[in-house]
């Protein structure tokens, strides 16, 4: 990884707070350099950085969901919960959902050995 992508990369999740074109001035990137290359060429590496954004987001979510649940009358409660709600989802800490599965005779057929 040359400098000015590590430099892409720092800028990115800070001062440019996700603009890409922004961030790729701030890289020192020439104007001249398609923004769509640069970011072509760190694929992976934003996708992982995005992944870790989403998991510092959720430990700010989860505080969010705790404060309303301690008070719910919090103005603007309802559309902070559901943005929380949202960023943990997305960082994947999607609630558990219970599946059952009932059979009315419990008995597995399985095919003969070979």
């Amino acid at each position: 990884m040359t400098e000015k992508q590590k430099k892409f990369l720092d800028v990115l999740f800070d001062e440019a707070q996700g603009d890409f074109l922004k961030a790729k001035r701030l890289a020192g990137y020439s104007e001249n350099t398609p923004t769509r290359d640069v970011v072509a060429s760190l694929e992976e590496e934003i996708s992982t950085l995005v992944k870790k954004f989403l998991t510092n987001a959720g430990v700010k979510a989860a505080y969010t969901v705790n404060q309303i649940v301690d008070d719910p009358t919090i103005i603007g409660g309802k559309e902070r919960l559901a943005a929380a709600k949202d960023l943990l989802d997305r960082g994947g800490f999607k609630a558990t959902e219970k599946v059952e599965v009932t059979a009315k005779d419990p008995i597995f057929i399985l095919p003969p050995k070979s």
